[in-house]
């Protein structure tokens, strides 16, 4: 029994001896202290904040396609440096570091900073929800500010598109957030287009109507489901106005076939005798000058 209790006795002073070495506080300078206890904790925060991440990443790739997981590489990429950068400022106040005193020093740097990563920040943001929303993909036809393009690439931060006259068009992420979007293949690859003619008021407007539906079947690019239809649209100062109405498969093309038509037009109506008239003005003088009588 009395081994035992010496034993016992023994053990405790070196358990209290680790306990000592552990709570003991190593001081660097006046602003910061720390334990082992506390770099322990540290390392102990760290592991456990990596696992999550990583179980996080796991269970969110499950749902996703394999496009989509690239796509989001990144975006776990920027939650990661996020995370990482709280749990470092935790970190450090834990082992003794004046973190608000810090902050304190470098207010005015960080507020430059801040202002000079706004857009970035803003871009950063726009993308992720660009990914989230899926309200644009890797081959849709985009008009954004007037400028149309196929998508090639999303990143985090800007979106790349091919112009029709085979330019690449780099779109900042924000631009979708502050500005109008119009995604021409939302709802599939098949859009309506239209081209608009003006012909003369003594024009016989059936015959007008008959000429524009005969041309959009001819061109074989026009689609004949949903069937083309024409439109009296408007009486002008000077003419009849009409519009064909028609659905192409390729709206990237549709300028082009919206082109062939136009010229379909000015020679079907040439060779039909339909007037395509132009704005004509008539000056009428209430003093005539002498010659002029």
């Amino acid at each position: 029994m009395g081994f035992v209790f010496i034993v016992t006795l023994y053990s405790m002073k070196v358990i209290n001896k680790i306990l000592e070495f552990f709570n003991h506080n190593f001081t660097i300078g006046e602003s910061i202290s720390f334990s082992p206890r506390s770099i322990l904790i540290v390392v102990l925060v760290f592991i456990v904040t990596s696992f999550l991440l990583k179980l996080l990443r796991k269970i969110i790739y499950r749902t996703l396609s394999n496009d989509a997981k690239i796509k989001f590489r990144s975006v776990f990429s920027f939650i990661n440096y996020f995370i990482y950068i709280i749990v470092i400022l935790i970190t450090f106040q834990n082992i003794g570091v004046n973190v608000t005193a810090i902050f304190a020093a470098s207010a005015a740097l960080l507020v430059g900073v801040g202002l000079a990563l706004q857009t970035f920040i803003q871009d950063i943001i726009s993308g992720i929800f660009i990914l989230v929303d899926q309200s644009v993909h890797v081959g849709d036809i985009i008009e954004v500010e007037g400028q149309v393009g196929k998508v090639e690439n999303i990143k985090l931060r800007t979106t790349r598109a091919v112009t029709r006259e085979n330019k690449v068009l780099i779109i900042p992420n924000h631009k979708f957030l502050i500005s109008t979007l119009f995604n021409w293949t939302e709802n599939g690859v098949i859009t309506k287009e239209s081209v608009s003619v003006g012909v003369a008021y003594h024009s016989n407007i059936n015959k007008v109507t008959e000429l524009l539906l005969n041309m959009a079947k001819t061109n074989n690019k026009i689609l004949e489901n949903p069937k083309p239809f024409v439109i009296f649209d408007d009486f002008g100062d000077s003419a009849l106005h009409f519009q064909l109405f028609f659905a192409v498969k390729s709206s990237f093309e549709s300028n082009i076939i919206k082109s062939e038509i136009r010229y379909s037009i000015f020679e079907t109506f040439k060779n039909e005798g339909v007037e395509i008239p132009f704005p004509q003005r008539t000056i009428s003088f209430l003093n005539p000058p002498k010659a002029l009588q």
